[in-house]
């Protein structure tokens, strides 16, 4: 069994990181595909030894309107 916050490999979707596991579901966050979630007990893993990527960072938006109180 894994554990949040291990890198694992599967066959389809490829490398990710593990975000949650109960003994129900496995949830995955896979690098190119997303969060993913799996019964946990039918899930078939690898550790993987690639390291996460960088997520970008989003720029936060501006303020709407520009009126300024006086």
């Amino acid at each position: 069994m894994h554990s949040a916050g291990d890198r694992v490999t599967h066959v389809q979707y490829g490398d990710g990181t593990v975000e949650s596991v109960n003994e129900y579901h496995t949830r995955i966050a896979f690098d190119g595909h997303g969060l993913r979630t799996f019964v946990s007990s039918r899930v078939v893993l690898a550790p993987s030894s690639t390291p996460a990527p960088v997520k970008p960072v989003r720029a936060r938006k501006k303020a709407a309107g520009g009126a300024t109180l006086r």
